[in-house]
């Protein structure tokens, strides 16, 4: 279960980004999942790559029965529960592509910016699904395709160093991306939008919501988001469980 999250060095420089100092008002995409979320009132929610605990603070402080929160990095679990333990929520250390979801028990199973780092999208697709009740809703954000694609994820510059474009190469080809974050190499896996819709399809979900977020009105002023409406940097999906597959 090793993290990259649980260097120290690289925890550190999460821990000062804006997303990280500010929450969820830091966070770029969370007005566009805050209008996918369905009513919390009274739910059991399975939160996975819980981060800081930021959402699930949310989802208990509007309504929600209890929250479930995972991360497989334990210097995020500790800071949740630091700073966002409050009654409902429980916090674990634990992989998501190895945690044993109970059959049946969750309204909702959220999770942000985690999926890309999963291997195999489509057997925990399937696991998310015998998790959650009849209509239950999955409502996840992940790194837009266009973005994980060619690999660096990183803008081509001039000669001058003054950004010129985006890259998207090798878009068809899927799989591991060693990619540049935070001044250290994390690997992550890209995936075509394609798979993503398909693969839930497959698993017996109906699509009810899809976002690609641009940066909203009071972060657009941010150095580190000047550039951000040039390509899509994320994506968010919300589907259902249907009655039968």
């Amino acid at each position: 279960m090793k993290n990259i999250y649980d260097d120290r060095d690289f925890f550190e420089s999460y821990s000062r980004m804006t997303r990280s100092r500010l929450g969820l008002e830091g966070s770029g995409e969370w007005p566009s999942v805050r209008k996918l979320l369905p009513e919390l009132d009274g739910m059991d929610i399975l939160d996975l790559g819980c981060g800081y605990g930021w959402h699930a603070r949310y989802f208990i402080e509007n309504g929600a029965k209890s929250v479930t929160a995972i991360d497989s990095s334990q210097k995020m679990i500790n800071k949740a529960e630091e700073i966002n333990s409050v009654a409902g929520i429980s916090y674990s250390a634990a992989d998501i592509e190895c945690y044993d979801i109970p059959k049946g028990k969750y309204g909702m199973i959220f999770s942000s910016l985690a999926f890309h780092y999963i291997k195999d999208f489509s057997s925990l697709s399937a696991k998310i699904y015998e998790g959650l009740r009849r209509g239950g809703v999955l409502l996840f954000s992940c790194e837009h395709p266009t973005f994980t694609a060619e690999g660096s994820e990183d803008w081509c510059y001039d000669g001058k160093g003054n950004i010129k474009h985006f890259p998207v190469d090798n878009y068809f080809i899927e799989g591991l991306r060693n990619t540049s974050f935070l001044g250290a190499e994390v690997p992550k896996y890209h995936r075509t939008l394609t798979t993503y819709i398909n693969t839930l399809l497959d698993s017996g979900f109906d699509i009810t919501g899809l976002s690609e977020p641009e940066v909203p009105e009071h972060l657009k002023n941010l150095e580190e988001m000047k550039n951000e409406y040039r390509r899509p940097m994320m994506l968010i999906i919300r589907a259902e469980k249907r009655e039968e597959k």
